[in-house]
């Protein structure tokens, strides 16, 4: 039986956003433990010592080879190319031909004419779609996530070592001093005979490296790392913690994909896209009109991503877009009183506000609830959770520009209404969350020396 199409799922829901509003897929979830210890503790290590954060089961591979991989993957990037050689990586940022967001992923220039690309299954079927649709002399291999995988484990392990002992934990690891590697280069490894990959870059604003190699290493390097680790603090992360290390650093995992709508590209790609591959939206947010939900590489802070010295899909919209973009990407902390007040609820009579699931409380892929500022509507919160080295509730957000100031007041209004028919949404009250407008990111260190350590 062949999987329908998200066109097909679109004309028997009636609009997309009555098909992703009720949709019956949850927020994505890691197929690692939740806990090793508690949540609350694994978050403090990677501001206090270094946590290990398992992340070989949730993410897409897409590995890309031959002389036509650079071509393919530059006409689909706002992304400069220039100067990408091996041995480095980017923040790969796709968009449709209006210049919404379709996605981010991480691209690594392995070798010569190989590179892979890993993330959210959105950007790497968006890779896909354009590869078998036109002439390029590309092959591809997929390895997809652990959640769907059927034919045995991954094809590359990866453990991030996060926080400010890091450092320390390499170096015993591999018996030798770290190279100067800077940010979103590469360097190799040898941990216990094994060699190993290494990335410089971070998931919670911290200094450390993402270390791959092939899953037959996974283990002894795993087991080195742990045992190096047990001198300078390390901390296994679960799931749980792992899940809130992006509301630090900034990043918005997941926007809505822009892939609806009358162009004829994207029509042809709902037609070759299983309506599996998308998510549900959840949030206040109610716009019968899905154009409503789309971002911009400008809302979500990727001005510095996009460079015109190329042509890519969306170059022209984006061009216009860039002259006076109408949002910036902030970080909006929760008042504690409306919060407790919110939690509260679950102990009093009549139903109560949504349920706030600590410490990521999104509850749908692509969440997406109203800001307000004296009633009216001035922007979007997004990812959002509870991060204990702050002891604050937030959310990332794209507010206009004009509410962007941090100190500057505004109210989350927080739940569904009417309660949308999607499995982990109970029947609940929308309730108003007063917040404060901050940076984004949200802590001091990612802010200002992330990137030189």
């Amino acid at each position: 039986m062949t999987s329908e199409s998200l066109a097909a799922a679109v004309d028997r829901a009636g609009s997309p956003v009555e098909l992703l509003r009720h949709s019956a897929a949850r927020a994505m979830t890691f197929p690692v433990a939740p806990e090793f210890t508690n949540w609350r503790s694994e978050q403090r290590a990677w501001a206090e010592t270094c946590a290990l954060l398992d992340q070989s089961h949730h993410m897409t591979d897409l590995f890309l080879s031959g002389p036509g991989a650079l071509d393919l993957l530059r006409g689909l990037a706002v992304n400069s190319f220039a100067g990408f050689g091996v041995d480095k990586a980017k923040q790969f940022v796709a968009v449709n031909p209006d210049g919404q967001l379709i996605g981010d992923a991480i691209l690594f220039h392995l070798e010569d004419e190989l590179f892979d690309l890993v993330g959210h299954p959105m950007v790497i079927d968006w890779v896909l779609f354009h590869l078998q649709r036109g002439d390029h002399d590309v092959t591809a291999e997929r390895d997809d996530n652990s959640a769907v995988r059927t034919d045995g484990p991954p094809r590359l392990y990866r453990y991030e070592l996060q926080g400010p002992t890091a450092a320390a934990v390499l170096e015993q690891a591999t018996g030798a001093p770290l190279p100067d590697t800077k940010f979103f280069h590469m360097t190799t490894f040898t941990v216990d005979g094994a060699t190993v990959r290494a990335l410089r870059h971070g998931m919670a604003g911290q200094p450390g490296f993402e270390l791959f190699g092939p899953w037959a290493d996974g283990e002894r390097v795993l087991q080195a790392l742990l045992t190096a680790g047990a001198d300078h603090g390390l901390v296994r992360a679960g799931a749980k913690a792992y899940s809130t290390a992006n509301l630090e650093s900034g990043w918005v995992p997941a926007p809505i994909p822009a892939v609806f709508g009358d162009d004829p590209l994207l029509q042809e790609y709902r037609e070759w896209l299983p309506a599996s591959a998308i998510g549900a939206i959840g949030g206040s947010v109610d716009s019968a009109d899905i154009a409503d939900y789309y971002l911009t590489p400008y809302d979500l802070g990727y001005d510095r991503n996009v460079k015109f010295d190329h042509d890519f899909v969306g170059r022209a919209a984006l061009e216009a877009l860039a002259v006076d973009p109408p949002r910036r990407k902030v970080t909006l902390v929760w008042h504690p009183e409306d919060v407790a007040a919110a939690m509260g609820s679950l102990v009093e009579e009549g139903p109560g506000a949504k349920y706030l699931d600590l410490p990521k409380i999104r509850y749908a892929l692509h969440q997406e609830d109203q800001v307000l500022l004296d009633g009216r509507p001035v922007g979007v919160s997004l990812d959002c959770g509870y991060i204990a080295n702050e002891r604050v509730m937030v959310s990332l957000a794209a507010v206009d520009v004009a509410c962007a100031e941090p100190g500057t007041e505004v109210v989350v209004r927080w739940g569904e209404e009417p309660n949308s028919r999607k499995p982990q949404v109970e029947e609940h009250r929308v309730v108003d969350i007063r917040a404060t407008v901050a940076q984004a990111p949200y802590v001091q260190f990612a802010r200002s020396s992330y990137r030189d350590r």
